[in-house]
């Protein structure tokens, strides 16, 4: 049975009706605190309102739970305190009965969480110090750490910078408690991309990491030598061939690098093991370069692999001496932690280099078509106007329902126009760029594009049009446009000009029935075709396209064949970490299956056919290699520096152990082809069935990367393969290795140069100077026979 009693006896109510004019309490509505037990042994003593509890209250439930606070209607609403029966506890804002707004709870093991609160679940900013008495302090998502933060380890490590599913993700700083530093990016908790490390003794270390190892080319910077790590310089660097902007780290003081006296302790950097023995690789390098000249501004070390079977660190500049106050650099290569290749440079030396190409570098930029456009501000407000018109194409488009696509669709009326005022309008919003006239091209058509690779409208426009915006990138090439990628990756934006977009335009149509046809074509795959009208009718136009090396493998070389020869060699000198090389640098040829080679050529075909009924020229093919280490230099592997232990904190960020050392196992494994043990995640170039592979009895296949996971083997993405270096005679008897594994990405760009009338000028004028078919400028059918044949003769020979 229900019981109620009141707890106002008459001289309180009497005392209250005394008040009540004085005080301004209407008796009337004067909630009587009453006690009410329920027939489930829950007992709610305080305030009602009519039959529902409101005002100040305290709920006991039967197992022991405790409610004391606000109530609203029936429901926890306000301020209140939650004791639960394990000895948890919560005391904050509470709405509809959740824990939402701000509160402090106390969990059973000791942690205590400070902050927001969104249904229940941690979503804001906040603070919690665990039981290990770790802390993180920063932005909670879901229940989860993402956005800015930093964690705080017991053992006196730390970390302060960005988190995404509550790891470590994006730009941070890591200090260690011996005095270790890194500075840069982070993926999933490992570091990923580029950075730069700060040893205890004053070296750095300026590189690329991939999944906590260090991959590709890096700058050691040892304590004696004059560190060019300042506090005022910014610098960039490049995750898998994208700029990556680091600024000056505040926490970072570099000048006591200049400053500090050699350390007798070795950084952790310099030690690698030979042989199960280690040794300092500086001690090494300069015991063999003890002798070397200073006239000889570099000395270069490669690992050898003796016929002994033990492996030691060359000079291909013989014995000369080197004086010991002279301040001199490493230049690193790295495979999945292995250390390949050292130089040792002459910091004075590589400064003026380094000037020099900066210098350089800007005047290339000046005599840019499209310079006029992206300087200062303008460069922000095109990216602006891009995202604002995407934004409402794609808007625009998407509810219309799905069709097959019309003659009319490819058609001059075929065009979505706006005009976007900066102030707003009826159909636009307000903005902070200038005002424009945007245009999208044949809108339907790209968006069936855009369905045929299953990408999501939405997700689409997230990752072009999402808050961080786009990614300014360098351009590879001769043409002056102009590049940006989008947040995720997944997309190239390249300025087109005018000739190009004709050309596009012209061809879409059989280029729409060839994607259609062919799932695994090779060629560029394009997804929205735009043009912005600037005041003073200045044109941009612009053209979305995949990016194909959309990877989180490090890409380790790249290379733009067409299989022309003249001026087809990249400066020496120029050569830097991103550097897109071409068909006279390439020195390997690469071996796959039997299998996947003839699925590569018969598609190779097909594409150039396409390419050649459209009369297109001085197409090539974007080759990007990921390599693993050699298995006989696992030996060599260095050893990442000592992670905090937090695997089994309440942060676990997938991250080693102290003691515990990341190794690549083996190498590259095909496997049989399993749908739920591979990313099917739809992406720019994701299409099509895995290709079959020879070696495994025809069956489709995955390839198993060590350190990665299992990857989906297709035309183009993911195809694993042996590069063999290409040596004279005598060259193989030194050689150091007889082949690398490497991980293959390729697809065919530059589609979009006609051979027209100054295309046939050109290769006439060529021709009498040079040799007719070394020139990259020929008729469309030689073109199209000599690319194909490079290809198999070449790049991908036959295996004998």
């Amino acid at each position: 049975m229900t019981r109620l009693k009141t707890l106002f006896d008459e001289d309180s109510e009497t005392k209250a009706e005394q008040l009540g004019p004085v005080s301004g309490i209407n008796v009337e509505n004067v909630e009587r605190l009453t006690e009410k037990a329920f027939s489930n042994g829950d007992f709610y003593v305080g305030g009602f309102k009519e039959i529902l509890p409101n005002g100040k209250g305290k709920y006991t439930w039967s197992d022991g739970t405790v409610y004391e606070g606000d109530w609203e209607a029936g429901k926890m609403t306000g301020k209140g305190l939650l004791l639960w029966p394990s000895g948890a506890k919560y005391y904050g804002d509470i709405s509809g009965g959740y824990l939402h707004g701000s509160g402090t709870f106390t969990a059973s093991d000791g942690s205590i969480y400070e902050g927001q609160w969104r249904m229940n679940i941690q979503h804001g900013f906040g603070r919690k110090k665990y039981s290990n008495s770790d802390v993180y302090e920063g932005d909670w998502k879901e229940g989860v750490h993402e956005g800015n933060g930093r964690y705080f380890w017991n053992n006196g490590n730390k970390y302060a910078g960005n988190w995404k599913y509550g790891k470590m993700h994006g730009r941070g700083v890591m200090e260690w408690v011996n005095g270790d530093q890194y500075d840069g990016c982070w993926f999933n908790g490992f570091r990923h991309g580029y950075g730069i490390y700060q040893y205890a003794d004053g070296g750095y270390y300026s590189g690329t990491w991939t999944r906590g190892l260090k991959d590709g080319k890096g700058i050691f910077y040892p304590a004696v030598s004059k560190c060019p790590l300042k506090k005022s310089c910014i610098y960039v660097g490049y995750d898998n061939g994208h700029k990556s902007v680091l600024s000056q780290c505040s926490s970072l003081n570099l000048e006591e690098c200049m400053d500090k006296k050699p350390s007798v302790k070795r950084s952790l950097s310099e030690i690698i093991s030979v042989n199960g023995v280690l040794r300092s690789s500086r001690r090494m390098s300069h015991k063999t370069a003890e002798n070397s000249r200073l006239s000889d501004s570099s000395t270069e070390f490669i690992i050898r692999n003796n016929s002994s079977g033990t492996f030691s660190l060359d000079s291909d500049a013989g014995q000369s001496e080197m004086q010991e106050n002279t301040a001199v650099v490493y230049e690193r290569e790295y495979m999945q932690g292995v250390m390949i290749k050292e130089r040792i440079r002459d910091y004075t030396e590589l400064s003026l280099q380094a000037e020099g190409q900066t210098k350089c570098h800007a005047k290339e930029t000046k005599k840019s078509t499209c310079i006029g456009i992206i300087k200062s501000k303008n460069s922000y407000h095109l990216m602006l106007d891009l995202q604002l018109g995407i934004r409402y194409t794609v808007g625009k488009i998407t509810p219309v329902p799905k069709r097959e696509v019309r003659t009319a669709d490819f058609g001059d009326r075929a065009r979505i126009t706006m005009f976007f005022p900066k102030r707003g309008s009826q159909f636009t919003p307000s903005h902070k760029s200038i005002d424009f006239y945007w245009m999208d091209y044949c809108p339907m058509v790209f968006r069936n594009l855009r369905e045929m690779f299953k990408l999501d409208a939405a997700e689409y426009m997230m990752s072009i049009c999402g808050d961080d915006g786009l990614t300014q990138i360098s351009s590879p090439g001769k043409s002056g446009s102009i590049f940006y990628l989008s947040l995720d990756d997944k997309f190239v934006i390249k300025t087109l000009k005018r000739s190009e977009l004709k050309v596009l335009l012209k061809m879409l149509p059989k280029y729409y029935n060839h994607v259609k046809e062919h799932e695994n074509t090779l060629i560029t795959k394009f997804f929205g075709l735009h043009r912005i009208t600037l005041p003073g009718r200045r044109k941009v136009r612009f053209v979305v396209m995949g990016n194909m090396f959309c990877t989180e493998l490090q890409i380790h070389r790249r290379y733009d064949l067409k299989g022309s020869t003249h001026g087809r060699c990249t400066d020496k000198n120029k050569i830097k970490e991103n550097t897109t090389l071409k068909d006279c640098d390439l020195s390997y040829e690469f071996h796959m299956d039997k299998s996947l080679r003839k699925f590569l050529f018969h598609q190779i075909a097909m594409d150039c056919e396409f390419l050649k009924s459209q009369q297109i020229i001085d197409y090539s093919l974007l080759l990007g290699l990921h390599f693993r280490a050699p298995e006989q230099l696992n030996g060599l592997l260095e050893s990442p520096i000592m992670m905090p232990n937090i695997e089994s904190s309440p942060a676990g960020q997938g991250l080693t152990t102290e003691g515990e050392v990341l190794f690549p196992s083996k190498g590259l494994l095909l496997l049989a082809h399993e749908p739920s043990s591979v990313n099917t995640e739809p992406g720019p170039h994701i299409r099509g069935r895995a290709l079959r592979a020879f070696s495994l009895g025809d069956k489709e296949v995955d390839v198993l990367v060590p350190g990665t996971g299992r990857l989906r083997v297709q035309l183009g993405v993911n195809m694993p393969a042996q590069a063999k270096p290409k040596l004279s005679r005598a060259e193989a008897d030194s050689a150091d290795f007889e082949h690398l594994e490497v991980v293959l990405f390729m697809g065919i760009i530059d589609i979009l140069q006609e051979y027209n009338a100054k295309k046939k000028a050109e290769h006439a004028c060529k021709s009498v100077k040079f040799d007719p078919l070394s020139i990259s400028v020929i008729e469309p059918e030689l073109y199209a026979k000599r690319f194909t044949n490079f290809l198999q003769q070449t790049v991908f020979p036959d295996q004998p």
